[in-house]
């Protein structure tokens, strides 16, 4: 990723509580260049996403055709996924998509936008948005 990405992550990643343990983990995106179709790429991307899941991990999809909640919405979201003690993992598809297999694995699927986004910046929004949430949940003065 280019540098700009990983120093926004970065920025909102340390204002986070440490007790909500972000992670952030990159799986490769499946090898186009050896002619594999965009679902044998998806099958393939698939595969790596669900053996990086724990088995009680709350899988939340970003998703284009998915709803947009409003922040105060996610903040709610999340305030419920911490009171549930159940460790969550936003995935964020390859170019191609996100296979059936992994949609139908989620929990929630999350929309930022009705725009395509590249995928650094949504890195960096995800996160920013996750302190965000965090900020309504303390009532700290960031979120106005």
């Amino acid at each position: 990723m280019p540098d700009w990405v990983n120093k926004g992550v970065f920025e909102y990643e340390k204002r986070l509580p440490k007790q909500w343990r972000f992670e952030l983990v990159e799986l490769a995106s499946a090898n186009r260049a050896k002619g594999l179709t965009a679902d044998q790429a998806m099958a393939e991307e698939a595969d790596r996403i669900l053996s990086a899941l724990g088995p009680q991990e709350r899988l939340i999809l970003l998703d284009i055709v998915a709803k947009s909640p409003t922040t105060e919405q996610m903040a709610d979201h999340i305030q419920q996924w911490q009171q549930d003690g159940q460790d969550c993992a936003l995935v964020i598809g390859g170019p191609d998509g996100l296979a059936d297999s992994v949609r139908q694995r989620a929990y929630m699927r999350w929309s930022l936008s009705p725009l395509t986004l590249p995928h650094p910046l949504v890195r960096v929004v995800v996160v920013e948005q996750l302190y965000r949430a965090w900020c309504i949940l303390q009532n700290h003065p960031y979120h106005k």
